[in-house]
């Protein structure tokens, strides 16, 4: 952040060392007051805390993010990040104002009560975006950052997930392997886009999970995952035959975590159609 960029070394040093204290304390901090988003934004902020601070050794930036995790972790509706805030590339100044636009409207309209879970998700991987694209030498972790807040600002908003043509993400409850409703939503859209190219055509599903549970386990759940929307497409008339499944388990993952966390974004099954 600016800030950073511009206190002297003994003030740096002072607090980097209240960092440290505030670090700790989000990771097991309980949301003692507030509402069902403040709940749902502490856990957002106490995840993008332990992957700056345990995975990147990024302090300063992990301090700041656990401060803002304890202040909602209190109760506290805290706000979006300010890009003024922050050093930014020119060139993204503007995809971010707007992305900053259209995530306080949905907020200001209503999300934080109707959709507190998905709201605050939105917000952590707005914030999350911001700070990977100051740091700008992560291509990986930006894209990660920015596609899961366009995802979650689609289901806000009761869009379809952006993706790239022909492909489709589908994500699953934890640890379950059933297609929810609105898993069902995206099959239906794929077996429309399939009658639409004339019914001929091959697909591929492959599954992940998240970092809660054993590499074992994951890959199990990521392969019943797959195999839950292979089923729900030949239901819907796809020739079994033109469906190949995989299962990655907790390899790739849309959004970095550490180990151990819970995260929708990574609990999917993506659906490229050939």
């Amino acid at each position: 952040m600016k800030l950073l960029k511009i206190v002297g070394v003994l003030g740096t040093l002072g607090m980097l060392a209240g960092c440290a204290t505030d670090i700790e304390k989000m990771r097991t901090v309980e949301a003692s007051g507030g509402n069902a988003f403040t709940q749902a934004l502490t856990e957002q902020y106490r995840q993008i805390t332990i992957f700056e601070a345990d995975e990147m050794y990024d302090w300063p930036d992990a301090g700041y993010f656990a401060r803002k995790g304890l202040a909602a972790a209190g109760g506290e509706v805290v706000l979006p990040e300010e890009l003024s805030n922050w050093d930014l590339p020119e060139d993204k100044i503007q995809e971010l104002t707007d992305a900053r636009a259209r995530l306080m409207a949905a907020l200001d309209g209503g999300a934080r009560d109707s959709n507190p879970e998905v709201a605050a998700r939105a917000q952590g991987r707005f914030d999350c975006w911001v700070e990977q694209q100051e740091e700008n030498h992560q291509p990986d972790h930006i894209a990660a950052c920015r596609d899961e807040f366009l995802a979650a600002m689609a289901e806000l908003e009761g869009g379809p997930t952006p993706t790239a043509p022909g492909t489709y993400v589908i994500l699953f409850d934890f640890d379950r392997s059933e297609i929810n409703d609105a898993g069902q939503a995206v099959i239906n859209q794929i077996l429309a886009d399939i009658q639409a190219r004339g019914g001929s055509v091959g697909v591929t599903a492959t599954g992940h999970a998240d970092r809660s549970g054993s590499e074992e386990y994951n890959l199990a759940l990521s392969l019943r995952r797959a195999d839950s929307v292979r089923e729900a497409l030949i239901a819907g008339g796809v020739g079994a035959d033109a469906i190949t499944t995989a299962g990655r388990g907790e390899s790739e993952n849309a959004v970095p975590t550490a180990d151990g966390v819970k995260e929708q974004a990574n609990r999917r099954v993506e659906v490229i159609l050939q």
